[in-house]
């Protein structure tokens, strides 16, 4: 019997490492997802199957970080640029009953509807904003007073022109809210101006089959020192009403296509090189006055976020503002974009097309990235204290209990060395069970953290990157 026991076992030992030398195979022989399509399920199959089983078996217990499980960008990630601490600390005071307000910086292509749906529809809020359907614009007051807190496509709609970019909104929004609503103090409204930034070859390509399916965008003003460009100065692309159709040749073939370079013009201050009039200076020389302003607007303002990185987005939002969204964002990679088929070639031209938003989009990943470990970090150190100031509390509470009982034993008869010992145990046990209900509630996530891992500051590791 022990016999044919063991020689089940020994069949199932082999069976298995069989198994786990065809899934190896399967990745070294079919390395691309495009193809052998059906090994590669399987090899996922196999994979999860084998999850599971250690998870039942309780040989993982650690929960994956949901954040670096979106997209693994932390863990290749290496700082590339140096930011002050005031750079990467975005948490603002913004008061939502008072006269603050968060303006939106919409630029096409990026994700900015479904985000602003979120700011309309998704926020934990006292007052929630009024959407009803049919209607294009929610109405978001403040809690006991009708006036906005949100400047945005989905509460106030295109009111200083569609998709305004830096320079108009920087210009109009002040203007135009206090035309609307009176500041109940001699104090200046408190603006944070907010955007969403994607991958330039991603958002070129998405610009490009919105034109082709006919959108235009004819109603921008574009208005710059006081004026919108002339028709020299902004030449159209096109004859007749729409664009609709153009091939990807045509569409990068237009030397004044606003596509090209789009997010880093959107957050310049266009004055700085003449608005429009490009015989101002020369265009390389245009484009770097261009991105170094846009950097710098970036820098400055409350929040922005990545396309690519929902999760972490949301997460910068949360802690920028004290608010919180009741669903989570959704990575969605899944676009009209992502759909095209596209050469290398004509890859490496739209590129260099957008050489400007592509250093752009680089310098805010890494500042992106930067930001989010620098608020997690302090906010596994926040942690930490809280537990240290828990425990010396209990540890303060056991030594009273104990002392108070000392004083007692000491009016009554003395009980014996073994009693006395029992009684100090059961006390402190239950001090330990009275706590242990008392705070499971309040700190399940991060009671049993371990306390060998403590992290330096942030600002110390940046600092080897100098």
């Amino acid at each position: 019997m022990d016999d044919k026991s063991s020689s089940h076992h020994r069949l199932l030992v082999v069976l298995l490492m069989v198994l786990i030398f065809g899934v190896i195979m399967i990745q070294y022989v079919c390395p691309s997802r495009t193809e052998c399509q059906m090994l590669h399920q399987l090899g996922s199959w196999l994979h999860m199957a084998g999850a599971a089983g250690s998870l039942n078996g309780g040989d993982i217990q650690e929960k994956r970080d949901p954040y670096i499980a979106e997209d693994g960008a932390l863990v290749r990630f290496i700082p590339r640029f140096n930011f002050t601490k005031a750079d990467l600390n975005r948490a603002v005071d913004f008061n939502i009953k008072g006269d603050d307000v968060i303006v939106f910086l919409h630029i096409q292509k990026t994700g900015g509807t479904t985000f602003g749906r979120h700011l309309v529809r998704n926020i934990q809020l006292e007052r929630p904003c009024e959407c009803h359907a049919g209607q294009k614009k929610c109405t978001c007051y403040r809690p006991g007073k009708k006036e906005t807190w949100l400047f945005s496509r989905f509460s106030t709609g295109w009111s200083c022109g569609l998709h305004a970019d830096w320079t108009e909104l920087t210009r109009c929004v002040p203007s135009r809210m206090d035309s609307q609503e009176v500041p109940k103090t001699m104090q200046s409204r408190n603006y944070y101006y907010i955007t969403i930034l994607r991958d330039p070859v991603s958002r070129y390509l998405s610009e490009w089959r919105h034109v082709q399916r006919g959108a235009t965008w004819k109603a921008s003003l574009h208005v710059c020192d006081g004026r919108s460009p002339t028709s020299s100065e902004l030449p159209s692309c096109y004859l007749g009403d729409d664009w609709s159709g153009c091939s990807l040749q045509e569409f990068t073939d237009c030397p004044y296509n606003l596509a090209n370079n789009r997010q880093t013009r959107m957050l310049a201050d266009l004055s700085l090189v003449g608005c429009y009039n490009v015989s101002a200076m020369s265009v390389d020389e245009r484009w770097a006055v261009l991105l170094e302003s846009a950097k710098r607007n970036l820098r400055g303002m409350a929040f922005f976020g990545l396309t690519e990185y929902q999760r972490k987005t949301q997460y910068l939002f949360e802690r920028t503002f004290s608010l919180a969204f009741i669903a989570p964002f959704t990575q969605l990679n899944g676009t009209r974009a992502s759909g095209v088929d596209v050469p290398a070639e004509t890859q490496r031209r739209i590129r260099q097309l957008n050489r400007w938003d592509v250093e752009l989009y680089e310098y805010a990943r890494d500042l992106f990235l930067q930001r989010f470990q620098f608020a997690r970090q302090r906010e596994r150190r926040q942690a930490r204290e809280r537990r240290h100031q828990e425990r010396r509390r209990l540890r303060g509470k056991l030594t009273r209990l104990t002392t108070k009982q000392g004083r007692q034993q000491k009016t009554t008869q003395a009980p014996p060395v073994i009693e006395n010992h029992l009684l100090v145990t059961q006390s402190q046990e239950k001090v330990e069970e009275d706590e242990s209900v008392e705070f499971d509630g309040l700190l399940p996530d991060w009671w049993e953290m371990d306390e060998s891992g403590t992290m330096e500051d942030y600002m110390d590791n940046v600092e080897q990157w100098k």
